[in-house]
């Protein structure tokens, strides 16, 4: 089977991108073409040179405004020629241009059970709001913020005593689960998004995102 041309763009320490190199490195059928930073500090980059995955940076304060940094970002991702792009942990919110030029192929993690806790602080926010179950959701990019339709969910339980550091930890082991998941379905021809803004997987359109718990073992 031939692999998946991917490209990652992170922002930070890049362990969602690890999980990625890890199951690359089993039997995921993919190639990371590059990864892709808007912070020269980000670990990540380590990571990827670790792995011997080209890295580029692209720093967002070098551009007088978003659409500028997003047209230079995407010119250099296409320099790859990418069949997908993944944000993990990609901290820049992008313009509705850049988001079309990728409909269909472009994913992210967002570390709450979306629609709830869309942005920043999902896990004080969880806490805040004494929800018993928490977890993190992949998504289709669209132009709404966390918004696109949502692939595959894990939850984890909420525990008494638990603080934001805890609870992300928790959820931090289910999101290098299901990244790796939805990445394959990807690479393995079974998801797409149709031109309604639906996901397919396995020829059929899901009305309901795939729960971590309930997919057999």
């Amino acid at each position: 089977m031939s692999k998946l041309p991917v490209v990652v763009l992170i922002s930070g320490g890049g362990t969602n991108l690890q999980a990625i190199i890890d199951a690359a490195k089993e039997n995921l059928p993919v190639e990371i073409k590059a990864v892709i930073s808007n912070k020269a500090n980000a670990y990540g980059l380590e990571r990827a040179r670790r792995a011997d995955i080209p890295v580029a940076i692209l720093e967002h304060r070098q551009f007088s405004d978003r659409e500028s940094f997003d047209a230079a970002l995407a010119g250099l991702i296409d320099s790859y020629q990418p069949q997908l792009v993944l944000l993990a942990g990609f901290m820049r919110i992008l313009t509705p241009g850049f988001v079309r030029h990728y409909h269909g192929r472009m994913l992210n993690i967002h570390p709450s059970l979306l629609p709830d806790f869309q942005g920043l602080h999902t896990h004080q926010r969880a806490l805040e709001a004494e929800v018993k179950k928490h977890g993190a959701s992949i998504h289709f990019v669209t132009e709404e913020l966390d918004g696109g339709p949502i692939i595959v969910q894990a939850s984890v339980p909420v525990l008494p005593g638990d603080d934001a550091e805890t609870l992300a930890a928790r959820v931090l082991e289910k999101e290098h689960i299901i990244y790796p998941l939805a990445v394959r379905w990807f690479a393995q021809g079974r998801l797409s998004l149709n031109d309604r803004d639906q996901i397919v997987l396995d020829g059929k359109v899901l009305d309901t995102p795939v729960q971590l718990e309930q997919i057999p073992a």
